[in-house]
């Protein structure tokens, strides 16, 4: 019996701290947070792009995710920007990092 006032807001501070406490420990304070909110901006872009953030969406529909269509589109973006300091599985730890903090305040219910 979910709906949207049990769901926990979306906080873009929270969401970098999650991040950082999620990705390996070898790659652990290699990226500020600054560079994993561009990141996140990115992704959302990716998303918005895609139709994904769309308010008219049906909420029982399944989006399917691609992680590796994902992860090209920043690199693409981090390159465009002149930011390449980021690899394909870096890129793909902030990315599931970002959806394990989604999952974690239900936004995905």
């Amino acid at each position: 019996m979910s709906n949207e006032k049990d769901l926990m807001p979306y906080d873009e501070d929270d969401a970098v701290k999650f991040i950082q406490n999620y990705i390996p420990q070898e790659i652990k304070g290699k990226f500020t947070n600054d560079e994993i909110n561009y990141i996140i901006d990115i992704v959302y872009d990716y998303y918005d792009e895609k139709g994904f953030m769309n308010d008219d969406a049906d909420d029982n529909s399944v989006v399917d995710i691609d992680e590796e269509e994902i992860v090209a589109y920043v690199l693409k973006y981090t390159k465009k920007d002149k930011i390449n300091n980021f690899s394909s599985d870096e890129i793909a730890f902030i990315i599931q990092g970002e959806l394990a903090y989604c999952d974690s305040i239900g936004i995905f219910e």
